[in-house]
């Protein structure tokens, strides 16, 4: 019996560190992912690197999303903010709503929205602020897939808001056994050698689990899968994650196929 054929997104957070447009890793980058997750001026991000952006994509057939963050940009993003939630919302409008516009000029659909650091790390275990992001989207467009952490509740809220959804793991990050991940603070959050981040990642697509922290199994079944672009050693392991994958024949594909 013929089994069906696997496929996965592979995204990256762009457009976040001028430093890594001008160096070429960016580009770089842009050669093994299907997805850019482009930064849109909360964490990071301006009009110029988001154009920039958006045109690599572009030219190396890669989908633009939306990146909005908290209006953090001093701590990246990543510092957990006690915001209203009116604020919330209109920041994650003004953000996706800005990228929208560059990407329009660019002739680049924006075709997913996948929040940043605190944002999306406190969404998926906080109902109210995960219906505040997909307020803030809805406000610009109910037509794009919101992404978020697989297995968390932060999709069933996207999906009750009338939203496609997309599941996400990390190939780069190490989980906790409650299927979360592993907070930053911790030496051993990041995964940094590109066979080990390979090998997580097709464990995910072919098996759908992940090894947590305490050595125990976690079911994770992704849709798309992330590779950090500031981890250190991000264009190897972003490589190493699409040549594994591809050998092992999944399909890596955008999250709205063509």
């Amino acid at each position: 019996m013929k089994t069906a054929q696997l496929k996965i997104d592979l995204n990256c957070d762009m457009g976040e560190m001028p430093e890594a447009i001008v160096d070429g890793t960016q580009e770089t980058l842009m050669q093994s992912i299907t997805s850019a997750n482009v930064a849109c001026g909360g964490h990071a991000g301006d009009a110029e690197t988001m154009r920039f952006t958006i045109e690599q994509a572009l030219r190396h057939g890669v989908a633009v999303g939306a990146h909005p963050g908290y209006p953090d940009r001093e701590n990246f993003g990543r510092l957990e903010l006690n915001l209203g939630a009116e604020e919330v919302a209109q920041s994650v409008f003004e953000q996706v709503s800005a990228l929208a516009k560059v990407a329009k000029a660019c002739g680049a659909p924006v075709t997913h929205v996948k929040p940043h650091g605190a944002l999306y790390n406190q969404a998926v275990k906080n109902r109210e602020l995960a219906a505040t992001i997909a307020s803030g989207v809805a406000r610009w467009s109910r037509d794009v897939v919101l992404v978020g952490l697989a297995g968390s509740l932060m999709l069933n809220v996207f999906r009750e808001a009338g939203f496609a959804v997309a599941a996400e793991a990390f190939a780069d990050r190490q989980y906790e056994p409650d299927g979360t991940l592993r907070s930053r603070k911790f030496e051993d959050a990041l995964l940094r050698e590109p066979e080990k981040a390979a090998r997580q990642a097709l464990r995910m697509v072919e098996r759908g689990l992940v090894t947590a922290s305490d050595g125990s199994d976690v079911a994770v079944v992704p849709q798309t899968i992330c590779i950090h672009g500031d981890t250190p050693g991000a264009t190897e392991i972003a490589a190493e994650v699409a040549r594994v994958l591809r050998g092992a024949s999944v399909t890596l594909n955008g999250l709205v196929e063509k």
